[in-house]
């Protein structure tokens, strides 16, 4: 199967559109041409990885964190980055980043860090803002159903865990034929009655060309009248973090032994404790500090994250717990995530989930 292929599958289920803007994912190394022998899952495409995927005649490497984020301008091996990127060149391994793409995805990093606490009734912490678009169209009653399944097929008609979703109302359309005109039915310089459907659908953003050109494509008219608005609806399916409850309300010390056995952590650094239970508990994969705010405005009891800096823990006002559970720590859960994916989209080639240490962090204990 060629790269472009697999790919496309990825992006099936992970779609890169939905990454934020600052970040660098997708293909960042390698020949869409060539043909994948196996893929390797991993965190980081460091050079200890590039050699297991040697090893393992791996010559596709999908990885969390883009190896190559900003700022290379050559590659010479002067550093950690340059020296696994030319590694993976020079032995023909393709490596595919999805960071904040699967941060941002309903069932990505964080649903897997709430999922693992055994949390219910999740919902997305800070949703994606105006991604959300509604195209309204105009065509004849009989080819309704055609241009409905075009758009359906397209992207279009998604919203939350709901598919195919549109809204059509039937009306009588007029129009005249000038000079110049090829109408599907009608005569020139004569006004024509016609039975149409106006069919409503909703897509994101990204998907606008794609589900126009298939619009258009099954649509019979030569002029194709149509609408497109841009909706102030937040996405409430796709965003950073997510939030979600316990079975029932824990002391705040039970609630930290709780997180520290599922993560196998030999610490945590947390804010003062507030005399209050926990039962709903927010989480943010990787740096989160930018999330403590909306975790209180949801009225989370606590807050999971990383790289939380010394006046952070102050903004928790004595009504949240925040914890600190280290970077990698809170993301640990995604090479086996992704593993899963992949391994029920392709059955032809090896996946293998990377068994090198990549996380910089250690203790001394």
């Amino acid at each position: 199967m060629k790269l472009k292929t697999v790919i496309s599958k990825i992006e099936e289920e992970i779609s890169i559109r939905q990454a934020e803007d600052f970040d660098n994912v997708g293909l960042l190394c390698g020949v869409p041409d060539r043909d994948v022998s196996g893929i390797l899952v991993c965190h980081d495409a460091l050079e200890n990885v590039v050699e297991e995927a040697i090893q393992k005649n791996c010559n596709l490497i999908v990885c969390f964190h883009p190896i190559i984020f900003s700022g290379l301008k050559s590659l010479t091996g002067k550093n950690y980055v340059e020296r696994a990127v030319l590694k993976a060149i020079e032995n023909k391994i393709a490596i595919y980043a999805v960071h904040t793409a699967f941060d941002n995805d309903f069932f990505g990093v964080n649903h897997g860090i709430c999922s693992h606490l055994g949390l219910k009734n999740m919902k997305i912490l800070q949703p994606k803002e105006n991604n959300l678009k509604q195209l309204t169209v105009f065509v004849p009653s009989e080819f309704s159903e055609k241009v409905k399944e075009a758009m359906f097929a397209a992207g279009a008609g998604s919203i939350g865990f709901y598919d195919e979703c549109s809204f059509t109302v039937n009306g009588n359309g007029t129009f005249r034929p000038v000079e110049g005109s090829n109408p599907f039915s009608g005569q020139q310089n004569i006004r024509e009655n016609a039975d149409e459907n106006m069919i409503s659908v909703i897509f994101e953003g990204y998907k606008q060309g794609q589900v126009v050109a298939a619009m258009k494509q099954a649509h019979p008219y030569e002029e194709v009248a149509h609408q497109i608005y841009s909706l102030d609806n937040k996405n409430h399916h796709a965003g950073l973090g997510m939030y979600g409850e316990l079975d029932e309300p824990m002391e705040e010390k039970d609630f930290l032994k709780l997180v520290k056995e599922k993560f196998g952590l030999e610490m945590i650094r947390h804010s003062a404790f507030n005399d209050k239970k926990i039962k709903r508990v927010g989480v943010l994969g990787g740096s989160g500090a930018g999330g403590i705010r909306t975790a209180l405005s949801k009225k989370c009891d606590a807050y999971l994250t990383g790289d939380i800096k010394y006046h952070d823990f102050f903004l928790a006002e004595s009504k949240m717990l925040i914890c600190d559970i280290g970077h990698y720590e809170s993301e640990q859960l995604v090479t086996q995530q992704l593993f899963e994916i992949l391994s029920q989209k392709f059955s032809t080639f090896a996946i293998s989930k990377s068994i090198e240490k990549t996380n910089p962090v250690n203790y001394f204990i």
